[in-house]
């Protein structure tokens, strides 16, 4: 197994559960192979090769609530959680989306005064679902100096205060005007549905898992103070992952109405033309765009994933109503090596849901 896996008491020395769901919900299952023609990278895959070339460790389909294809990496067990990087991000909006009494036009500030002095005090709570903050800020993992990469040190090493660091970002350009990838705007919204829903993130999180069914508690990683790190600490199973990807259609599980569906309409819709699929940076991808912490295909927001660093995907086609997790190991030390797995899935996981319903 990488380091990608396994309980992330490996990685978080501070880390909490969430609540087992009450009932266990079993998907049903109706099994089959998958014929899947993946072109990209100059040439045209199937299944077989592109699982290993993009160092893959679980690939999870889901049709209409059933169970419709399953498989492992070595060494891989349905039963493992499996750390989603960024695809938090989407998790984390799903729970915004809970967020009866927010509005999403109100100043951050209104609902977070420490926010005061900050680069945040005239960014919009809309502004941090679309990234579109302004806040000096660059989103680099790759040197272990960055803002980014102290964020994440703080869960890592268990130490170091989340929300102090975000207190310290200075303002850069007009909020709104611009796409700039940045965690920090996850922390600061996590900050704003904590003082609406009263919640603080696991346990807002576990209500959610409660609601879903999940097979098993997902961990979150916390820093030093008990804050969750609600930009890219969760780790769940392939499975409950998929549930949440389920939940992304249409806000709803079974009969009951778990997220508004109003809210899932609009976070798969690009805010302003910039955030649309192509206008991204392409440093990020040229194949999506940018909605409330979900990336769009296309304009309408009909297919959405969450997308976390090293390969950690929940697809999902809300036309077919197909849902599929991917979960991978790919080195991230190559910038170029990874921007070649991201496009290359972008590709594949469309491709993926037409197989299973053309």
């Amino acid at each position: 197994m990488t380091d990608t896996l396994l309980e992330p008491q490996r990685w978080y020395p501070c880390s909490r559960e969430t609540t087992a769901a009450a009932t266990c919900h079993q998907w049903p299952t109706a099994v089959r192979s998958l014929t899947v023609r993946i072109t990209g990278a100059g040439r045209t895959m199937d299944l077989e090769e592109f699982l290993p070339l993009t160092h893959t460790t679980a690939l999870v389909v889901v049709a209409d609530g059933t169970l419709v294809h399953e498989w492992y990496a070595h060494g891989v067990e349905p039963e493992d959680r499996l750390l989603g990087n960024s695809a938090t991000k989407s998790a984390l909006a799903l729970l915004v989306g809970q967020a009866r009494d927010l509005d999403v036009d109100s100043l951050a500030i209104d609902y977070v005064p420490e926010l005061a002095g900050s680069g945040y005090e005239r960014v919009t709570v809309r502004q941090l679902l679309t990234m579109t903050s302004g806040v000096a800020w660059e989103e680099d993992h790759r040197d272990p100096l960055s803002p980014a990469s102290r964020l994440v040190a703080c869960v890592r090493e268990g130490n170091g205060d989340l929300r102090k660091q975000v207190l310290q970002i200075p303002p850069g350009r007009e909020p709104g005007t611009c796409f700039t990838y940045c965690t920090a705007d996850s922390l600061v919204l996590d900050w704003v549905r904590e003082r609406v829903t009263g919640l603080d993130f696991t346990t807002h999180l576990s209500r959610l898992w409660q609601s879903l069914g999940a097979e098993r508690p997902a961990v979150v990683g916390l820093d030093a103070v008990g804050v969750a790190m609600a930009g890219g600490a969760v780790a769940a199973t392939a499975r409950d992952w998929a549930r949440l990807g389920l939940l992304q259609i249409d806000g709803s599980r079974g009969s009951r109405q778990l997220v508004p569906h109003d809210w899932v309409e609009a976070s798969g819709r690009p805010w302003q033309p910039f955030l649309e699929p192509g206008r991204l940076p392409s440093t990020i991808t040229t194949h999506a765009g940018f909605g409330y912490h979900w990336w769009p295909l296309d304009r309408t927001g009909q297919r959405v994933t969450a997308d976390g660093m090293r390969g950690q995907f929940v697809y999902v086609d809300r036309a077919r109503r197909v849902v599929v997790v991917k979960t991978s190991a790919w080195p991230h030390a190559d910038a170029w090596a990874d921007r070649q797995y991201r496009d290359l899935c972008y590709l594949a996981l469309p491709a993926i849901a037409e197989a299973v319903r053309p």
